[in-house]
């Protein structure tokens, strides 16, 4: 994504709009419980960095990698990191499925937040299976999450222009291109048996595979200080936002994935 207009329509809508902070705040919550303090974080595809500023704060003794192909979305993220004033984030353009500027089992947890889809073939997002498992140390935390492919075109639709009135139109037609783009349940579950079989699990959205995510375990007891600043900012949500995060903590609830940091 190098498109200004598109680089720029999609910050908005994380930061301004907030249309996607309740996703942000959810996959915020669940990496907490992943990532162990003073390890080094890699994030794949990290774009204009709004996910990963969220967790590099919530976790300032761990040091955190950023990896992304877009140099506009790099400018965006190296903005974005300065403004927070975050010492724990590096920022690198790389390709994701050829990690080989990490050597084998180097890395203590890798990420990726809505970023899979834009990878151009299943070959690729084997590639990064490959690569994740490969950086990953022994007992390292992965969590990979994306959307999954829908059957009709007609519910790719309903959940693009659900919130139309409050996201910028661009946003919008993104997003339908993105649940279009998605990958197939099967595809993450063929590729998560092959390459992370026993160190995470794979879970998706209830009946309907609207996202897809891949945990490890639970690494940490998380800090009541930390449990604090996730209930602020739910709390500091608008209303529209806390109720499409209550919804999404239930989807996933009800597939199987849940967090205590959610509750």
């Amino acid at each position: 994504m190098d498109d200004p207009e598109k680089v720029s329509a999609f910050v908005r809508a994380g930061r301004e709009a907030a249309i996607v902070a309740p996703t942000y705040l959810f996959h915020c919550a669940h990496l907490c419980e992943v990532i162990c303090p003073g390890e080094t974080v890699v994030d794949l595809a990290c774009g204009p960095a709004t996910q990963l500023g969220m967790v590099a704060q919530m976790n300032p003794n761990s040091q955190f990698i950023g990896i992304d192909l877009s140099e506009g979305m790099l400018k965006e993220a190296k903005d974005h990191i300065k403004e927070l004033g975050l010492k724990n984030v590096d920022l690198k353009i790389g390709d994701i499925t050829d990690l080989s500027q990490f050597s084998d089992g180097s890395i203590g947890t890798v990420f990726s937040t809505l970023s899979l889809h834009h990878l151009p073939t299943v070959h690729a997002l084997e590639s990064t299976f490959s690569e994740v498992a490969r950086i990953l140390k022994p007992d390292g935390g992965i969590y990979l999450s994306d959307f999954g492919h829908l059957n009709s075109e007609k519910s790719m639709q309903h959940f693009a222009y659900q919130h139309r009135e409050r996201q910028p139109e661009l946003f919008t037609i993104d997003y339908l291109n993105s649940l279009r783009a998605a990958f197939h349940l099967a595809d993450f579950q063929r590729l998560s048996a092959k390459y992370l079989a026993g160190r995470a699990r794979l879970y998706s959205t209830f009946l309907i595979p609207l996202m897809v995510t891949i945990k490890s375990p639970k690494r940490r007891q998380v800090e009541m200080a930390l449990t604090q600043k996730l209930a602020e900012l739910r709390r500091a949500l608008p209303i529209p936002q806390q109720r499409d995060l209550k919804d999404l903590i239930s989807l996933f609830k009800l597939g199987g994935l849940k967090s205590t940091l959610l509750a």
